[in-house]
């Protein structure tokens, strides 16, 4: 599959890839910073991403999450160049291991190898100068981590961000964690956000707290129709619409109906 589209801001260059193009969670974005790559993009992609790769080899591999489509690549890079990837200490032990993958996912990324990390480090200076500072963000994914760069005001969010409204929740993702981790990286000084599947989001402060909103928004509209004795796929239809292919597809692994039973259990104090 060729590159889909390339972008970059100062400093910053992006190449985004992907089988599908059904929407942005179905291709994903590379970023670079000088010799530092951030994730690996699907294993399904790895041709189109050797040849880019090949172009200018890496010297550093650094991972915000375990998953697929961001760690996916990470045995075929450390072997072809040489390196060992950085990994949350959360992920390493999976990354390692290897973890089932859904269908669903399989097709869109493909399944990765395992491989061996190292944990990430407190700071990682960068020859750019400065350097970037891993915040840990669990909620999507218990390892979840940003990386900061706060001389540029850069924020790599991992799949923190992806949309200022979701309709979608994983069943193993966490909504209250996620909204605090938004909540957390909110405190930080930084403009531009390189989201791996949005794209550059170059009021991504902005962005991020008009999510939180939202998301605060959806809990208090779906725990007022739970306290009036509304069921949960009323509310579900009301908030969101019907599950559609998406849900099906994934045998309700991702679906609207996880969002909103954990948006009900969320207390507006507690946000």
């Amino acid at each position: 599959m060729p590159i889909r589209e390339r972008m970059a801001h100062e400093g910053v260059e992006g190449v985004r890839v992907g089988r599908f193009n059904q929407g942005i969670n179905t291709t994903f974005i590379l970023y670079r910073i000088g010799a530092t790559q951030v994730d690996t993009g699907p294993p399904n992609q790895w041709s189109t991403i050797r040849r880019l790769l090949d172009a200018q080899p890496p010297t550093r591999l650094l991972l915000t999450h375990h998953h697929e489509d961001h760690a996916g690549n990470a045995a075929r890079i450390a072997d072809r160049y040489r390196l060992m990837p950085f990994a949350p200490e959360t992920g390493r032990t999976k990354l390692a291991r290897g973890y089932r993958i859904p269908p669903i996912q399989r097709l869109i990324w493909g399944s990765p190898q395992p491989v061996e990390t190292l944990p990430l480090p407190e700071r990682i200076p960068m020859p750019e100068g400065g350097a970037l500072q891993p915040v840990h963000t669990p909620g999507h994914a218990k390892d979840l981590t940003c990386f900061y760069w706060p001389e540029r005001g850069y924020l790599f969010s991992g799949d923190l961000y992806l949309s200022k409204s979701i309709r979608y929740l994983r069943a193993d993702e966490d909504l209250l964690q996620l909204m605090q981790s938004i909540k957390k990286v909110l405190a930080l000084d930084f403009d531009v956000l390189f989201c791996p599947h949005r794209g550059i989001v170059p009021q991504g402060q902005l962005a991020l707290q008009e999510k939180l909103d939202n998301l605060k928004h959806l809990c208090l509209q779906a725990s007022v129709l739970h306290r009036d004795g509304v069921g949960t796929q009323e509310i579900v239809n009301r908030l969101l619409g019907p599950e559609d292919w998406l849900s099906k597809l994934s045998g309700y692994n991702i679906s609207k109906g996880n969002l909103i039973r954990q948006a009900v259990e969320i207390a507006p104090e507690r946000i």
